[in-house]
């Protein structure tokens, strides 16, 4: 074989190759960011939030309960109500009324979840406690309309929707927290970023991560066992397309280097799928009054049920210092 041929069939087979590791990493990708922001998951992915959140055999019993709790708030005679988003998308949300309420919570539920099972086992305390609560479904999940999830891009604008949705449908001008878990923690402070109304008091945001880009490449390496260098630059501008935005368009960090607004941050030390030193990085870069909350032996998104006495106890006292204004009266 002339050696020019032989280059030429060796230069063809590393094409051939390397056009087929191109495709193989654009499939992956593909498939990795319809995980992400797709209302449906792909297929391979179904079951997948179990494992990635790296709950072990104790799962399933946990579980057990979260759906009794959730059961139970939804047939708590919740009052389910309807807005426009500030894209035109249909937002749905439940308002759970306290006639003896004290302030409002608007509570914002996390990746691929529900408002009832997020906040199914702590509605007790927050009724009981004098809440009267606004449990959002985030846009692209359940109910609520919209292709797509954004990890608190979009949901950032939904959260302030609601804020004025509160204010204009109860006579009292209450305090109002911000509650979020998880990608409804990230949405909450992200939303401090916005102009928000004098009313809103503070933020409780357990367990979130610090930018949809953050969080995707600490799945990817970590979780996955995939590189992200050999795929961030697909999902970004797969990402452009589905959403207008890329993953690094905002972050919490860039909201908190501007909050005005006091923040409780909550976090699971043993979370393994959004880690813990992403709430310290939230909490480093806040420059509001802030306090923090870490629950050794607590996985993602399970600090109340490992420590509900001591989170029950920060969060009162979260409320107590800041629902009287500086003028000395509440609302």
């Amino acid at each position: 074989m002339k050696k020019s041929t032989r280059n030429l069939l060796i230069g063809a087979g590393v094409a051939t190759t390397i056009t087929a590791v191109g495709a193989a990493a654009y499939t992956v990708s593909k498939s990795l960011l319809e995980f992400a922001l797709d209302r449906e998951a792909p297929e391979i992915f179904r079951k997948g939030k179990k494992k990635l959140s790296g709950y072990d055999e104790a799962y399933d019993r946990l579980m057990a309960e979260v759906d009794a709790a959730a059961q139970k708030l939804e047939d708590c005679g919740c009052t389910t109500v309807e807005i426009i988003g500030h894209d035109g998308i249909k937002l749905v949300g439940h308002w759970y009324e306290n006639p003896n309420a004290q302030r409002i919570v608007v509570a914002m539920h996390g990746w691929r979840s529900s408002w009832s099972q997020d906040f199914g086992m702590i509605a007790d305390f927050l009724h009981d406690n004098g809440c009267s609560v606004l449990y959002a479904e985030q846009r692209g999940q359940n109910s609520s309309g919209g292709d797509h999830m954004t990890f608190g891009l979009l949901e950032r604008y939904d959260c302030l929707n609601w804020i004025n949705w509160v204010n204009e449908n109860t006579q009292v001008k209450l305090p109002v927290y911000l509650a979020g878990i998880s990608m409804g923690a990230t949405t909450v402070l992200m939303a401090t970023g916005l102009e928000l109304p004098s009313n809103v008091r503070g933020v409780v945001a357990d367990c979130g991560f610090t930018s949809p880009y953050a969080i995707w490449k600490y799945v990817t390496e970590e979780n996955l066992h995939l590189s992200y260098k050999l795929h961030g630059n697909l999902v970004e501008r797969l990402c452009q397309r589905k959403i207008r935005m890329g993953a690094k368009a905002y972050s919490t960090v860039d909201a908190m280097h501007s909050c005005q607004i006091p923040v409780l941050f909550i976090h699971g030390a043993d979370d393994t799928f959004v880690p813990v030193t992403m709430t310290y990085e939230n909490y480093r870069a806040c420059t509001a009054p802030k306090q923090l909350l870490i629950v050794p032996g607590a996985q993602h998104g399970l600090s109340y049920y490992v420590e509900q006495e001591k989170y029950e106890k920060a969060v009162n006292e979260f409320w107590k210092t800041y629902d009287i204004c500086p003028g000395g009266s509440a609302g």
